[in-house]
């Protein structure tokens, strides 16, 4: 999700509700402690030097149950970091601690904004010797001759 997508989304709900990839929630006290511009410059397996930019949320939870982020308020410490930061429209990330700090791409099903687990990728699998995808056949695909081919009771077995 883009930084322009979550801007307009935020205007139309009520509240803002994360949920996790095992269908549990953020708790609802949850703060954006940080908005940041992250950039990271580096060179693939394959040797193709490349970069990748994203804005980054941090939430965190504290001990004080009553607080809610409200929808406005995080529009308003959006803007603040693209006017403060030069922050234009990237793809977001998220930072969340569970177990450990966690990131995670964001989506939203009309409802709630979901926390997608990341995964790794080889950015450069023709260079590193990973074959490509395999095309599936049917099994009636490979049987071309039916005079080479066993039925039962037929004894070629």
């Amino acid at each position: 999700m883009k930084l322009s997508e979550i801007k307009q989304i935020l205007n139309t709900v009520e509240a803002v509700d994360f949920q996790l990839p095992n269908g549990k929630y953020v708790p609802k006290y949850f703060h954006v402690t940080e908005v940041g511009l992250i950039t990271k410059n580096f060179i693939d397996c394959g040797g193709t030097v490349r970069k990748e930019t994203v804005v980054n949320f941090q939430l965190w939870n504290a001990n004080d149950f009553e607080h809610r982020l409200n929808p406005k308020k995080l529009i308003d410490i959006i803007e603040l970091s693209e006017k403060v930061l030069g922050i234009e429209d990237f793809e977001i990330e998220v930072e969340y601690q569970d177990a450990t700090i966690g990131k995670y791409d964001l989506e939203f099903n009309g409802k709630d904004f979901l926390l997608l687990n990341k995964q790794t990728a080889c950015l450069a699998q023709e260079q590193c010797g990973i074959p490509s995808e395999k095309s599936k056949l049917n099994l009636t695909q490979l049987i071309s001759d039916n005079s080479n081919s066993c039925t039962p009771g037929g004894g070629c077995c």
